[in-house]
């Protein structure tokens, strides 16, 4: 028998009728022709090209890890190149490493991951856009591309490090292997920024892949493009990352992935034709490059800045460049640490499918040029690479004042390696492995015993945590405590490094439109009750999966979130609306 709730969402869904409306949009013109990806421009990569235009990749290295299509007893058959003839790569400095005695052949996959990130076009051309300029997140680095095989032999297995500033892998393993372990070791050992795809969702039955999933890789998911059957709409306007495009969270061993998302569907090089380009949909294999590029152009800064120098490749950098991005991420709608409950869960510390949020880009070289702050007195917003060590510093202490709280965020992210052998299997070495936890405390400096915990975040099984924190108005200085919170009697004792980003910001739009257009159309419609009432019912399921519909943040989908969203009905995305009434 239906209860009293799913009767409401029944009513609720039978009684929304609503009109259909075509779907299509009109792109602003940037002088010379708009540009694309427009997908960059949703991750604040043209944003902060306006700022810094000189930020293009200049002086970065830049590694891709491409896998071969075609394997003749199970030996790769080196076809994993993009198609360098495509025009958007004539002036691009690509190098390839791969095995000996093989002719090299043309790999879509390839093709489109290497356009986002080198590719560079003034004069580009596409029938359903027309003319534009196409210009890849760092078209100006020098690109090494390596074959998987070639890579896992010569680099990994060795721990022997590429000569790059930043990895990008949109490759991926169910799971964690000797080859996962020793990109970890990599990372650890060496400080390698290692940039990987998290899979393509429970669609693809597809868990978190490794080595994304892995504790010292930067995990890469995907937020969705809108649906659209208008190419420039579907180009431009992105939504939520969703389950089933988007592998999430948790891992098998219980920690929280992905990292950070961000938009996938690219428009990218065709690999048959050297002037045409193809949109790549939305894919975690697409949206990797944008992450790994936008590090490149923040590795870019902090090598030209000697005040920054901490960020820049060296031992321990990987945590503090990690650190940085995901301080700085957009909060998308129904953004929640955990799994979707009432209360946030501080033994979580990212949400299981948009991790810390969508990259952007522009925050994330505010955060870095903000610079570097150690205990103590600190800005508002800043970052540090430090060291804590039991028995000696366990604990580091960042004092911040807000004249004016509001309603503001404090933000905090708090990165540590994991450890693992140098040598062949690569074995994790627990017994070195510090569990840290991270507090943010309001403070009152004339009395002390006003003092409260105003949030924490202490996992048992990540080396991130992350606080995501409205200010109390009635106080205006807040310490950020980072510490080791080893009980057991055999913990380590050796000296742990961390990179920890802060900053103290307006929080989000109260409102988006993403909250209640759950099938990113462009319209609220009886096919948003329809997702609504599916995902309702799924989530009272045994081990439910990550779901959106929780309007009002109370933990559970319920008939309130049929209310809100029965209020909205016929509300369009400003996308939506400045097309239809272009072409009326």
């Amino acid at each position: 028998m239906l209860n009293t709730a799913k009767k409401k969402l029944i009513s609720a869904l039978s009684a929304c009728v609503i009109v259909f409306c075509a779907v299509a949009h009109g792109d602003e013109q940037a002088p010379g022709g708009p540009l694309q990806p427009l997908a960059l421009n949703h991750a604040g990569v043209y944003a902060l090209r306006d700022v810094e235009p000189a930020l293009t990749g200049a002086g970065v290295k830049i590694a891709v890890i491409c896998r071969s299509i075609t394997y003749i007893d199970d030996k790769p058959q080196n076809d994993y190149r993009p198609n360098v003839a495509h025009r958007c790569f004539n002036n691009a400095q690509l190098t390839f490493h791969d095995l000996p005695g093989l002719a090299p052949g043309i790999s879509p996959h390839a093709t489109a991951t290497c356009s986002i990130l080198f590719g560079r076009d003034l004069e580009a051309f596409q029938p359903g856009l027309g003319g534009f300029r196409y210009q890849g997140v760092v078209p100006d680095a020098d690109a090494d591309v390596y074959e998987f095989w070639h890579f896992i032999i010569n680099n990994v297995f060795s721990q022997s490090p590429p000569d790059a500033d930043v990895v990008s892998a949109s490759i991926g393993n169910e799971f964690d292997t000797w080859w996962t372990r020793g990109i970890e070791a990599l990372a650890e050992q060496h400080g390698l920024i290692f940039v990987a795809a998290i899979g393509n969702g429970d669609g693809s039955c597809d868990p978190p892949l490794y080595p994304a999933a892995g504790a010292n890789v930067i995990g890469v998911g995907v937020v969705d493009s809108v649906s659209s059957d208008d190419l420039a709409a579907a180009l431009a306007n992105f939504a939520l990352a969703r389950p089933e495009h988007s592998s999430f969270g948790p891992t098998g061993s219980g920690r929280s992935k992905p990292d950070i998302v961000a938009p996938g569907n690219c428009l990218v090089a065709d690999p048959n034709d050297p002037n045409r380009y193809e949109p790549a949909g939305n894919w975690s294999s697409f949206a990797t490059p944008v992450v790994a590029g936008t590090i490149g152009l923040l590795v870019q800064k902090a090598k030209q800045d000697p005040a920054l120098t901490a960020a820049a490749p060296s031992l321990g950098a990987n945590c503090v460049i990690k650190a940085i991005i995901m301080n700085s991420a957009t909060k998308l709608p129904y953004w929640h640490r955990g799994r979707l409950e009432t209360s946030d869960d501080h033994r979580a510390p990212l949400d299981y499918i948009q991790g810390a949020g969508m990259i952007n880009a522009k925050a994330a070289y505010d955060q870095l040029t903000a610079g570097r702050a150690m205990p103590g007195n600190a800005p508002g917003t800043g970052w540090d690479k430090n060291i804590l060590q039991a028995g000696v510093n366990p604990q580091s202490v960042y004092r911040i004042t807000l004249p004016e709280p509001g309603e503001k965020r404090i933000t905090a992210t708090a990165v540590w390696n994991r450890h693992y052998n140098s040598t062949y299997p690569f074995a994790p070495v627990p017994e070195k492995d510090s569990n840290l936890r991270l507090e943010l405390w309001a403070v009152d400096p004339n009395d002390h015993d006003n003092d409260y915990l105003l949030d924490y975040s202490d996992s048992a099984v990540d080396n991130v945590e992350h606080i995501y924190c409205r200010t109390d108005a009635n106080y205006t200085t807040y310490e950020i405590v980072l510490s080791i919170n080893d009980l057991d009697s055999s913990a380590t004792d050796a000296p742990q490094q961390y990179g920890l980003a802060w900053t103290a910001a307006d929080g989000p739009p109260a409102d988006s439109f993403s909250y209640y257009d759950l099938n990113a159309d462009g319209i609220v419609d009886k096919a948003d009750f329809a997702v609504l009432v599916e995902n309702w019912i799924r989530s009272r399921e045994a081990n439910a999966e990550y779901l959106t519909g929780d309007i009002n943040a109370n933990g559970t989908i319920d008939a309130n979130d049929v209310e809100i969203l029965f209020e909205r009905t016929g509300q369009k995305a400003d996308w939506y609306a400045t097309r239809r009434s272009g072409a009326e």
